[in-house]
Formats: structure tokens, sequence, C-alpha cells
């Protein structure tokens, strides 16, 4: 009973902390893309008259929600309403059941008991994520078809080909970095980056696999359908793309997936690539250093720097894709497929065979 409590409690903070991240990725986001353009951005909104400065949070976290949840929720003519109504909750609910794989820390040690920082843990941790990102694919497909409108359809129908095709080079990246760790484990492929190579370089996964770490991030932002792979709601083509007929939470649904894919990627390329929670030289009883010097920590300390190292990994890869999304133009989306199918799947094969080549060698 004490178990299945904590188990709770992991998932409700894990899912609570998404939500108010992927809330403040939209305040960065205009005033990141405010930065880069050399605007402005949102600061007109404000509480108790105007203070001497004013970053826009009133407008983006308070003013605008506000506004979209009061909007009528309108189902056009001829539209499906059932399915209407599910496809965003049907976006939502896989990429939000991701996070409970993703470990946030090693364990923390209260007496006798040991709770892990993570909400489950599961031994193919990495196929029951790309099981959870492939069922989002549903939402966007139902969202277009549903809408009873053809750009709508059209951008279901770009964004169910899109997804489905960088969902292969993305499966082939993370079978290269399990044959390199071993294991479908989350967790187990975080400890195994607490290693030092030579004593002092911690053997992250990037230094192993860095050709996957790119095509990951690549396919990554597709999986997202962020620029420059924002195909399925390129507004200039088709007005707002799959989910041009929904409105009011409806449509805050939508916009609140595609923050959440954002994490995702960020959380599992900090997990698989860049040590996870784990701190160079922090073991779980405090700092070993290659010269002899230790300095013992408790349990909880060691517990806060690990999840404290763990976010500040994760905001800063949140942050990386939001300059990309405002640095780079949208493709083509014959150069979209062509970079799929005739770039990144061979180059992700290629890198399979090599990483098992080095394997047989060495």
């Amino acid at each position: 009973m004490v178990d299945f409590a904590i188990t709770f409690a992991l998932t409700v903070m894990v899912l609570l902390m998404v939500l108010n991240l992927g809330g403040l990725l939209l305040w960065v986001e205009r005033k990141g893309s405010a930065v880069l353009q050399d605007r402005i951005g949102a600061n007109r909104a404000a509480i108790f008259g105007r203070l001497p400065f004013n970053l826009g949070i009133v407008n983006t976290l308070i003013a605008d929600p506000i506004k979209l949840f009061t909007k009528e929720n309108f189902v056009p003519h001829g539209a499906d309403k059932l399915l209407h109504t599910l496809a965003p909750i049907i976006a939502l609910v896989p990429v939000l059941m991701t996070f409970i794989v993703i470990p946030f820390g090693d364990v923390l040690i209260i007496g006798e008991r040991v709770i892990p920082l993570q909400a489950a843990d599961l031994n193919v941790g990495l196929l029951y994520i790309l099981a959870m990102v492939s069922l989002g694919v549903y939402g966007v497909v139902l969202g277009g078809w549903a809408s009873n409108n053809r750009w709508a359809l059209l951008g279901g129908i770009r964004g169910s080909a899109q997804m489905i095709s960088y969902e292969i080079p993305m499966g082939l990246s993370l079978v290269a970095v399990v044959m390199t760790f071993g294991s479908l484990n989350l967790q187990e492929i975080a400890r195994a980056q607490g290693q030092l190579i030579g004593g002092w370089i911690p053997a992250w996964g990037i230094l192993y696999q860095p050709v996957a770490f790119l095509i990951f991030m690549a396919a990554g932002i597709a999986e997202s359908k962020r620029v420059p792979f924002d195909l399925p709601e390129a507004e200039s083509e088709l007005i707002s793309g799959y989910f041009t007929e929904y409105s009011g939470a409806k449509q805050a649904t939508f916009m609140l997936v595609d923050f959440i894919e954002v994490i995702i990627v960020a959380g599992l390329v900090t997990t698989l690539f860049f040590g996870g929670w784990q701190v160079p030289f922090l073991l779980r009883d405090g700092f070993h250093f290659p010269w002899g010097t230790v300095i013992p920590l408790p349990s909880l300390v060691v517990a806060l720097l690990q999840v404290g190292a763990f976010t500040l990994k994760v905001l800063f890869f949140c942050w990386l894709q939001i300059m990309i999304r405002w640095t780079l133009p949208r493709f083509r989306y014959d150069q979209l497929m062509n970079l799929g199918w005739k770039g990144l799947i061979p180059l992700s094969l290629a890198n399979v065979m090599l990483t098992a080549l080095l394997l047989l060698l060495f």
C-alpha cells in the first residue's frame, strides 16, 4: 500500500511538472521569438497597474489562457462531434503517459526505505516510449478527418505521413543506443553513464553515439511537428492544419501537446545522450573526485542535486528547440520526405551497422 502511494504521488508530481513546464514554454517561445526578431513581444496586460518591468508573463500565462478557455466550443456543421471532441484527448494522453518511465534521479534513501526517483521503472522503457509516441498520430488524423474541412484533412494526412516516416530513423537511432548500453531500461542507461572514461571524462551517450544523437534530435523535432517540420499545421498553406476547426479549450489542448512533445524530446535526449540525472563525480553518498578527495553528502542533498541537474539539462534542450523553431525556415513537403527516407533512414542504418561492428571488434 505504501509503495502504491509513493508511485501514485510520483506520477502526479511528474504530470503536474510537465503540464506547468508546457505552459512556461509558451511564454519562452513568445518572448524568445521577440528577442530573436528584435521585437518587444507580449507585454500589454498587467495586474495592479504597470510595474517598472513587464516580461509578458501576465499576457501569456494569465490573460491569454483565460481568453482561450472562455471562447465558444465550436463544432463545424457536418463534423463528427464525438471524434472532434476525442481527438485532442487522444493526442494529449499518450504524450503525458510517456513521462512516467523517464527517470529524473537515482534513488532517495529515507531510513531503510529506498524510493526510486522514477514513476514507473519498466525493463522495456524505450519500447513503451515508442509505443506511446506512436499513438499520438491518431489524435492528429482524427482531428483533421472529423472536422469536415479540406485543409484540416490535408493537415491530418501530412501529419500521419510525417510522424510515421520519422519514427523509423528515431527507432533506429535508439537501437544503436540500446546496443551500446545493453538495456532497454532508461534508469539503467542513465546509471551506465555515471562511469568515467580514463577516470576523468563522464561516459555520456553523446561520446559513444554522436550520430544517433543528431538523428534522434532531428527526428524528435519532426515528431513534435515543429519548425522546420511544421507541415501539418503550416499557416501559410493550410490555415492551422489539422486543428483549423478547433477553438477554446480544444485548441489549447492541441497547442499544449506540441509543447509537451518538446519536453519529451528534451527529456529523452538528456537521458540517452547527456547522462540523465548524472552529475560528474557524484555518487549516492557524495562527491568522489579522481584525485582521492571525498565529500560526503546526505541522501536528500544528493537527490536534489540529481533532480536539479536533470531539470537544467531538460530546460536547455527545450530552449534549443525553441531557438531552432525561430531560426530555420520551413521545409517543403518533398524536402521533408527526402530528408527522412533518403537521408536519416540510410544514415541511421549505417550507424547501427557501425555500432555492431565496433561492439564485435572491441
